[in-house]
């Protein structure tokens, strides 16, 4: 379904260019959901906005790679080929919904935008009650007549959610879609998400840094830290024996009910400046396993066991 080998993104211009994507690899298959892990400034949006291509440019630059989506290269494709693509291929749930939601125009009238634009046949009121009652929404036939900031969070977000699939995508982008949402909403907006996934048949490129929902909603995970993969593998192998230290750094310190701990486990230091990476392994500085090489030289991401794929030399060190 999708597939992007080598992406490299920058932003800027000569000295001042910084590079947030730094050869991304990973693909999707047709039912697949792929979650998308790791701190803030770690590239994951990045990434994903550039499946549809996006980012603004300028400011963002594509120096290489390709993203086939259904086998065509959308770094390659012209204005047309993009606005057919841009929700009829895939579409995207954004975080924060009451900021990507149009506030001057009613909610059924943005769906219906969607419609008209990749299902023209059906642009009609009815189809658009029909997707709001999709997703949940009581009410519909009156609800549809609201202005976004009339709905609730959690309303707002399945009014996104209806948007997206409004064009019968192929492949769905939530970024972080439980954001700012209550711990009851984000149950019932995952809960949303597994059964339409299910139900239509979709694929699904998850971004989120709650391990929980990784382990709920996918089948794989790809961790990124400072725009790289630093490792890959099925949801239940990475989640039991995490192989990349800052694998194993972001499990620890989820909190864990029972364990008496006065104190939580942290990650010490911060991601690194997108302008200031260091010369060697990108989370050396904070890792725990370093070693004095590990600061010279820049690991590549090995497949260590089938399907498993580690950016780290010393991933069985200490195992």
């Amino acid at each position: 379904m999708l597939e992007i080998r080598n992406l490299q993104v920058e932003f800027g211009a000569g000295k001042q260019a910084v590079r947030a994507v730094d050869g991304v690899s990973f693909s999707i298959s047709a039912g697949e959901t792929l979650g998308l892990v790791g701190e803030s400034g770690s590239g994951k949006s990045v990434t994903a906005l550039s499946i549809a291509r996006l980012l603004p440019s300028p400011p963002a630059r594509y120096l290489g790679g390709e993203i086939l989506l259904n086998g065509r290269n959308t770094l390659c494709a012209c204005k047309r080929e993009l606005q057919n693509l841009r929700g009829g291929a895939v579409s995207y749930v954004f975080q924060e919904p009451g900021a990507s939601l149009n506030p001057v125009f009613r909610v059924g009238w943005q769906i219906k935008e969607s419609l008209k634009l990749h299902r023209p046949q059906v642009a009609t009121d009815a189809e658009v009650i029909r997707l709001l009652k999709l997703v949940h929404i009581p009410a519909a036939e009156s609800r549809y007549k609201l202005y976004p900031h009339e709905m609730s969070g959690g309303m707002q977000q399945r009014v996104m959610i209806a948007l997206a699939l409004a064009s019968q995508p192929k492949l769905l982008v939530a970024d972080e879609p439980t954001t700012a949402l209550d711990v009851t909403i984000q149950a019932q907006i995952l809960d949303l998400l597994r059964e339409l996934k299910e139900r239509l048949g979709m694929s699904m490129l998850l971004i989120t840094h709650n391990l929980g929902i990784v382990g709920q909603m996918a089948d794989r995970v790809a961790v990124m830290y400072a725009g790289q993969i630093v490792e890959m593998a099925s949801t239940a192998e990475l989640l039991r024996r995490p192989l990349h230290p800052y694998t194993q750094a972001l499990i620890n310190s989820v909190p864990k009910l029972g364990a008496g701990a006065e104190r939580l486990t942290t990650i010490p230091g911060t991601v690194p400046n997108l302008g200031a990476m260091p010369p060697g392994c990108r989370f050396e500085p904070r890792c725990a396993k370093a070693r004095p090489d590990c600061a010279r030289s820049c690991p590549q991401l090995v497949e260590v066991e089938t399907g498993r794929w580690v950016r780290c030399p010393y991933w069985n060190v200490g195992t």
